[in-house]
């Protein structure tokens, strides 16, 4: 006798229900704020420092990597796996305001924009690691503080963009994740990956390589304050890397989830529906440590969404992105993008 479709459906649902509903009792995921009326940028859109730019410039030249500080011609290809790396790294927390951390890095071999790319060898990545945020800036220097440092290890060439969303809607880290990878195509179309990054995560080992995945790739595997446990197999949030093709092909995030939770799941159900699955390095390796939050409330219609996944991977996500670049900074540590995020049905 075949299987009840309409009962198997249920079934998922119910598990998926239950799974985040355990989550979202002991620890959020996402970066949201719902109804901030002191919202403060962190940068002063009316600055008149000259690192701020137009956001309607569309590439900057000043930002391209420069191929003659390494020869193709007299370096090699940097390893596969570096050969520095040691293992498990220390956490720590940085307390200090962020010009302070700039003051500290002021000598560190970064390019306006905080990219960087090694000299001595021809990275085999080109990563954009893309981070959505609000009201974060502690949780930011300790990021920015501990992430440089551990990508430059890895031997790869990467960006950090720091994607802000103004104004005091709800959260949409699903959609800040879409301007980011658009702002950072405009920059570089050279990029080969995506690295989609929680400010409150920071990995605990060298070894979890930030490079490009074969597969759609779930990089938080192990969270301290989740006694470094998988919640549930079909998990995305957090962490996460998928290359180029593979974003543009799923047609990037859902635009649909404004509060916590849910998108990380619709996108692993556009991973399953092209074909493609999700791959995870070893516990003891896809370590990380969040950093203290408030506990987010919960978007309640995100399972009603979920649950028409399927029939909107076509139309929703970065077909159908609208948003408006309020400002742009390149300061030494990141780059820096102020968006106003416009809701779509």
């Amino acid at each position: 006798m075949s299987p009840d479709p309409a009962r198997s459906r249920r079934r998922y649902f119910v598990i998926i229900f239950l799974a985040c509903s355990f989550i979202g009792f002991q620890y959020s995921y996402s970066l949201m704020t719902y109804k901030n009326p002191s919202f403060e940028p962190l940068f002063a859109v009316n600055s008149s420092s000259p690192y701020l730019l137009s956001p309607n410039a569309s590439k900057f030249q000043y930002l391209k990597m420069n191929a003659s500080r390494n020869s193709k011609h007299s370096l090699n290809l940097c390893a596969v796996i570096p050969p520095n790396l040691t293992g498990p790294n220390t956490v720590e927390i940085y307390t200090e305001p962020l010009d302070k951390l700039e003051e500290l890095y002021k000598d560190m071999p970064l390019m306006p924009g905080g990219r960087f790319k090694p000299q001595d060898c021809i990275p085999r990545y080109n990563v954009a690691i893309i981070v959505p945020y609000r009201n974060r800036q502690d949780h930011l220097v300790s990021f920015i503080h501990h992430i440089h440092p551990f990508l430059q290890k890895q031997l790869i060439a990467y960006t950090i963009f720091i994607i802000e969303q103004a104004g005091s809607d709800p959260f949409n880290r699903a959609m800040l994740l879409n301007v980011g990878s658009v702002e950072a195509l405009k920059l570089d179309s050279s990029f080969d990956c995506f690295i989609f990054h929680d400010v409150d995560l920071l990995p605990e080992d060298e070894r979890n390589l930030y490079t490009c995945p074969e597969q759609p790739r779930h990089m938080s595997v192990a969270i301290d304050v989740m006694n470094y446990r998988l919640p549930y197999r079909d998990i995305f949030g957090g962490v996460s890397a998928l290359t180029k093709e593979q974003f543009l092909k799923l047609n990037g995030f859902s635009n649909l989830f404004w509060g916590w939770g849910g998108e990380d799941d619709d996108m692993a159900k556009r991973i399953r529906t092209h074909g493609f699955h999700i791959s995870r390095y070893p516990h003891n390796i896809a370590r990380y440590t969040m950093l203290k939050h408030r506990k987010q409330k919960a978007n309640p219609k995100r399972y009603e969404k979920l649950y028409l996944s399927e029939r909107r991977v076509t139309t929703d996500g970065l077909s159908s992105l609208k948003y408006r670049p309020v400002a742009i900074r390149h300061s030494k540590l990141f780059m820096w993008i102020l968006a106003e995020l416009t809701a779509t049905s």
